[in-house]
C-alpha cells in the first residue's frame, strides 16, 4: 500500500478530532457560552459514570477470548516501558533547564504520562472505518481496536494514579515549602475554570476526591527568629501506615472507577463462554442488554472530542512556562519516544511476544505518540500547584499531536502494511 494512501487514512481521525474540537472550542467560549466550565464539569461526569464504562463493556464482552487476554501480555510491559522511558527522558529535561522546583514533577509527568484511553477510543475506530485501512474489515477492526484501546485504558490509569499521582504531590509539597520560606500568603485562585477537572475520564468531583487523598506528611512552619524552616516529624509508628494509605488511596480508587470495573466485567463475560452466550448474539436471551449497553457507548467518542476542545481553551490565557520546557517536552513526547516505541515493538515481534495481529502492533506503537494523560490537569488542581503552566503545555503537546500522530500513525501503518 502506498505511502500517500496511508497518510491520507492516517489524517482523516485526525482532521476529525480538530474539526469537533474547534466546535467544542467555540462552544466553551463567551460567544456561544454552550459549554463553560461547570457544563464540561457534568458532561464529563456522564463521560466517566455511563458512556465510556459502555463502550468498554460493549467492546470487550463482544470480542475478547480467554486466550486473546493471554495474548496480550506484553501490554502491559508496553505501557510500563512508556512511563519508564518517558520518566527517565523528563528527569533528564529537569536537570537541564532547571526550572522551578515545583514544576519538576509536571515537566516529568507531561514527558512520562501519554492518554492511553481518551484519543486512542477516537483514533483506533476511524482509522478502521476508512477504506485504504491496513487492517482488514472494518467492522473486525473496530470492535478488536475498541478492546486493545480498553485495555490500555486501564493499564493507564492503574499507572497514572500511582507513578503520576506522586510526582504531583511532591511538587505540591515543595511548593508549599517555598511558600512557606518565602512568606508569601496563599492567594484564592480566581480562575473561572480554577475547578474544573480538566480531564476526559476521570470527573469526580472535588468533595469526593477529597476523601482518598491525604495531606501532605510534611507540616512546614518559618522561625521567626532565624527563618529556619521547622519540620515536625510525624511520630513513627503512624507514618509507614499514612504512606501505606497515600500509595494504596488512589489505586483503590482507580480499580472502584466505573471504567475499570467494566473493563473487568467485559474480560469476565468474554472469556467465560456461557456470560457471553447470555448478551451476545442474535439468539441471546439477554441481548437486549447488549444493544442498550452499545447504544450508550456510541456517546463516548462526540463527547470527549468536544469537552478536549473546550478545555484546551483555557492554555490561551497563560504564558507562565518557559520556551524552552515547552520545546523539550514535544521534542520528547513526538520525537525520541516513537522512535523508542518503533524499537521495543519490533524487537519484541521479532522474539514472538506479540500475537499476529498488526493491529496490536499499531497500538503499542501509538502508546509511545500520544500527548500527556488529561489527568495530570485533574491532580494540578486537586494539589493546587502548577495549574496554569499544566494547560499551556496541554495547549501546544495537543496542537503538535495533530500532525505528530498524523505522521507517525503513516510510518506505523506502512511498517506493518
Amino acid at each position: 500500500m502506498g505511502f500517500f494512501t496511508l497518510l491520507e487514512v492516517a489524517s482523516m481521525p485526525i482532521l476529525q478530532v480538530l474539526i469537533v474540537g474547534m466546535l467544542g472550542a467555540f462552544m466553551a467560549t463567551s460567544y456561544w457560552n454552550l459549554l463553560p466550565a461547570d457544563s464540561r464539569k457534568s458532561l464529563n461526569k456522564i463521560v466517566f459514570a455511563v458512556f465510556t464504562p459502555s463502550l468498554v463493556f460493549a467492546s470487550l464482552a463482544k470480542a475478547v477470548t480467554l486466550e486473546d487476554i493471554i495474548s496480550w501480555w506484553f501490554m502491559p510491559v508496553n505501557v510500563g516501558f512508556t512511563f519508564l522511558f518517558g520518566g527517565i527522558l523528563g528527569w533528564i529535561l529537569v536537570k537541564i533547564l532547571r526550572p522551578k522546583p515545583h514544576l519538576e514533577g509536571l515537566i516529568i509527568a507531561t514527558c512520562s504520562s501519554g492518554n492511553l484511553g481518551n484519543l486512542l477510543l477516537i483514533i483506533v475506530p476511524a482509522i478502521c472505518k476508512e477504506d485504504g485501512s491496513p487492517f482488514g474489515d472494518s467492522q473486525v477492526c473496530s470492535t478488536t481496536g475498541l478492546s486493545y484501546v480498553s485495555f490500555s485504558m486501564a493499564l493507564g490509569g492503574f499507572f497514572i494514579w500511582t507513578y503520576t499521582y506522586q510526582l504531583i504531590r511532591t511538587s505540591s509539597t515543595k511548593h508549599k515549602a517555598v511558600e512557606a520560606i518565602e512568606g508569601v500568603p496563599k492567594t484564592p485562585n480566581k480562575d473561572s475554570d480554577a475547578d474544573h477537572q480538566t480531564h476526559l475520564l476521570k470527573p469526580q468531583d472535588q468533595d469526593h476526591l477529597e476523601d482518598i487523598i491525604v495531606a501532605p506528611a510534611d507540616y512546614i512552619g518559618v522561625a521567626t527568629k532565624n527563618q529556619a524552616v521547622i519540620v515536625a516529624e510525624e511520630p513513627k509508628s503512624t507514618s509507614f501506615w499514612k504512606r501505606l494509605e497515600e500509595i494504596l488511596g488512589p489505586i483503590k480508587e482507580e480499580l472502584l472507577a466505573p471504567p475499570t470495573l467494566c473493563t473487568i466485567l467485559g474480560f469476565i463475560f468474554g472469556a467465560v463462554e456461557w456470560l457471553r452466550n447470555l448478551i451476545i448474539g442474535d439468539t441471546a436471551p439477554l441481548r437486549v442488554i447488549q444493544d442498550s449497553v452499545q447504544l450508550l457507548g456510541d456517546g463516548t467518542i462526540p463527547c470527549i472530542t468536544l469537552i478536549l476542545g473546550g478545555n484546551l481553551t483555557r492554555g490561551l490565557r497563560s504564558s507562565k512556562i518557559k520556551p524552552l520546557v515547552i520545546i523539550g517536552v514535544v521534542c520528547i513526547r513526538y520525537i525520541i519516544l516513537p522512535i523508542i516505541g518503533v524499537w521495543i515493538v519490533k524487537v519484541a515481534n521479532h522474539l514472538g511476544f506479540l500475537p499476529p495481529d498488526p493491529l496490536f502492533s499499531y497500538v503499542l506503537m501509538v502508546q509511545f505518540t500520544l500527548p500527556p494523560a488529561m489527568n495530570i490537569g485533574t491532580m494540578t488542581q486537586l494539589f493546587d500547584v502548577a495549574q496554569e503552566e499544566c494547560s499551556v503545555l496541554f495547549l501546544w503537546t495537543y496542537l503538535v499531536a495533530a500532525l505528530a500522530l498524523t505522521f507517525w500513525s503513516t510510518i506505523y501503518m506502512w511498517n506493518l502494511s
